[in-house]
């Protein structure tokens, strides 16, 4: 039988989603849609005005579509190192709603300044400080800001959820260095954030949890080889000649940003999502556990791969882990 959201699961339920633009915060807002919840979808970018990565994607069709899908979408423009604009805004969530059911602290936004992967493994010595420093800021303090101002309105009743998310599970982060100093203290920093926040939360009948998506099919990431998510897998044809870069064939294990989205939906959905907290999982664990399917009906593990193939060299084959 064909999985399928349930669209009440969620009904009557608030969610903020920080940094819902596009990618994984898109995916997340989209899926926690299609379980019916109201979801405040924050970013930067507009119809009106653009962030630094100058891209279509506006967080208005980010609540159109979770309207669509059958949840309440509501766009708030807001960069969440604005530290006031952070406040107004739970002051306008209590106004509004009263309570926040699921914060998903998403931002990111230093997708350029990682650079691609002919900057990869620079030392930090000839690393950009400046550059470094805002990396930090965007992944870090964004979150921090915004669970302090924010989680004030989901302790109020037990039951909320917070959810860090991050790049890489907590064992293949501690094992393997990622990309530059700045962005593996970043991504880390993120997993320790849902363990310390965890810790904090658990008195108030909350739990945090830190969630990876695996590799990503994000805007950015279709329009690096020039596909379309609709059509994502001619990546993989290394005679599309002039059409784009060729992919790996791990892409074959890629997911869409709603895979994430219904691992969060599913936790949100779960009463006893309290035995999750503190610890960092993926999209794909979640599936597992949960039964959801990404938008194609599969279940991609492209972290257990690495594990299990990559690391350890079992013998399988790609279609193992989807």
């Amino acid at each position: 039988m064909t999985w399928a959201p349930d669209p009440n699961a969620l009904r009557g339920r608030v969610a903020v989603v920080a940094g819902a633009t596009r990618g994984a915060g898109r995916g997340i807002a989209a899926a926690l849609g299609e379980v019916g919840a109201t979801v405040i979808c924050t970013g930067r970018t507009t119809r009106s005005a653009r962030s630094e990565y100058n891209r279509a994607e506006t967080i208005e069709e980010t609540a159109e579509l979770v309207t669509r899908l059958g949840g309440r979408g509501i766009a708030v423009a807001l960069d969440h190192l604005d530290h006031a604009g952070v406040k107004a805004l739970a002051v306008e969530i209590r106004a509004a709603h009263g309570h926040v059911d699921v914060l998903v602290n998403n931002i990111w936004g230093g997708e350029l300044l990682k650079g691609g992967p002919a900057q990869w493994n620079t030392p930090i010595w000839k690393l950009d400080l400046d550059d470094g420093l805002r990396i930090l800021r965007l992944a870090v303090e964004t979150h921090l800001v915004t669970s302090h101002y924010l989680l004030p309105l989901m302790i109020d009743r037990p039951g909320g959820l917070l959810v860090e998310v991050t790049d890489g599970t907590a064992e293949y982060n501690a094992a393997h260095y990622r990309i530059s100093v700045f962005y593996d203290l970043a991504k880390i920093a993120v997993t320790r954030l849902a363990f310390s926040q965890g810790h904090e939360l658990e008195p108030h009948g909350a739990a945090a949890v830190a969630i990876t998506p695996g590799w990503l099919r994000s805007e950015m990431m279709l329009d690096n080889f020039n596909v379309t998510e609709a059509h994502w897998r001619d990546a993989l044809d290394a005679n599309r000649t002039g059409r784009g870069p060729t992919a790996p064939a791990d892409f074959a294990l890629s997911e869409s940003p709603r895979y994430v989205g219904r691992a969060v939906a599913a936790l949100a959905a779960d009463p006893g999502r309290g035995r999750w907290s503190r610890r960092c999982v993926s999209s794909a664990q979640l599936a597992r556990e949960y039964g959801f399917t990404d938008v194609d009906g599969s279940r991609p593990d492209i972290w257990r791969y690495f594990d299990e193939v990559r690391e350890r060299g079992a013998g399988a084959s790609l279609d193992d882990y989807r």
